[in-house]
């Protein structure tokens, strides 16, 4: 993109260099073309045009914003050794750097700065941000690296037990206890691998595909559902109720978003408490809100940021008895911002958890379904 920027700015220079050329070197550089400034006043890429001595004669908005210039000069060494190299040869060069985000605090911003010479007597710097882009990189990393290492357990577990059972293969008994922890390690394999799969698909743009209206109560009723059994399992209460609703999205997609969120309840709920699922529609705000509220263990202030993070656990011994991947609030945030909503957690160490999931209704309803 930088170098289709810089071919299109330097195209509109060419007869404005060829008049410079003509008329000889002034003492004081000649204004810019016309149609050179008003193509760098549209340009999304911080830019900076300087004469060949370094001396600023234009900055955009985004330049002065990431501090790149102040006055007449160019702040950073970094940028002013690049300038001066094109200046010399006239060869374009391109760079990444990171450079500090202000005059103040310890920000930084990474930059793919493009420098080239603009007619005989200019040079044009051109800056886009790739902080965000280095962010993401940096996730997707970390996600590699946290799936490879959650993938071990499991996976050695199986393998350590299959060693056992072959040693054990003379005691019925041992065999069929080691077998029954097999079962368990495999469902959690199998229960991570789907989580991973799932996440990777709502991370892709467009996963919600064509919206279309959905039932809000038969979405909560489907996600009860498939909890009823893994809750009675755990000997706790499912109660649903509230207002109906439509909104637009994927049923399957808010099912799962539904029953993540009672499946997280009921793994940090004791035996003989109660889950609420509720529907209430704001109409001031055209948005209904799915409440899940459990009177479970409650999660403290300082890792309630965190609950939506990748194979965040605020108590991992729990998630590994009950089987947690440490996927599911992370793919209901995903499913839910696709969706054009929100979903915010209150809790209290002892006094359970809500989760609140926001979303805009159906236009054309007014929310009844």
């Amino acid at each position: 993109m930088l170098g289709v920027l810089v071919g299109l700015v330097a195209g509109l220079a060419f007869r404005y260099s060829e008049r410079e050329q003509l008329a000889g070197p002034p003492e004081e550089p000649p204004e810019l073309d016309e149609g050179v400034t008003a193509v760098l006043s549209v340009l999304g890429s911080a830019a900076v045009v300087t004469t060949t001595d370094g001396r600023v004669v234009r900055a955009s908005a985004a330049a002065h914003a990431y501090g790149l210039v102040r006055g007449d000069r160019v702040l950073h060494a970094e940028l002013r050794d690049l300038l001066a190299d094109v200046a010399r040869d006239g060869e374009i060069r391109e760079v990444d750097l990171e450079l500090p985000r202000g005059r103040i605090g310890s920000g930084v911003v990474l930059l793919r700065v493009r420098v080239a010479p603009l007619g005989a007597r200019h040079l044009l710097l051109l800056a886009e941000d790739r902080t965000e882009a280095r962010r993401l990189d940096a996730v997707r990393r970390d996600f590699v690296v946290n799936a490879s290492h959650e993938l071990k357990t499991p996976v050695g577990a199986l393998a350590l037990l299959a060693d056992t059972i072959e040693e054990a293969a003379d005691d019925p008994e041992a065999v069929r206890r080691f077998a029954g922890r097999m079962q368990v390690e495999a469902a959690r394999l199998s229960a991570l691998v789907q989580d991973i799969l799932q996440l990777s698909r709502v991370q892709v743009p467009g996963a919600v595909g064509d919206l279309v209206p959905v039932d809000v109560a038969q979405v909560v009723a489907d996600a009860v559902d498939r909890m009823r059994t893994p809750a009675a399992a755990r000997d706790v209460v499912i109660e649903s109720g509230g207002e109906p609703a439509t909104v637009l999205g994927d049923h399957d997609l808010l099912v799962t978003v539904v029953r993540n969120l009672l499946d997280n309840a009921v793994a940090y709920s004791d035996p003989g408490t109660r889950i609420a699922v509720g529907t209430t529609v704001r109409a001031e705000e055209s948005v209904v809100e799915i409440a899940v509220v459990d009177q479970g263990i409650g999660i403290p202030a300082e890792a309630q940021p965190r609950v939506f993070e990748r194979f965040y656990r605020v108590d991992p011994a729990r998630s590994r008895d009950t089987g947690g991947t440490g996927l599911g609030l992370s793919i209901v945030k995903h499913v839910v911002e696709d969706h054009g909503g929100e979903v915010t957690v209150w809790s209290e160490p002892g006094r359970g958890s809500t989760f609140t999931v926001r979303l805009p209704l159906a236009p054309s309803t007014g929310g009844a379904p």
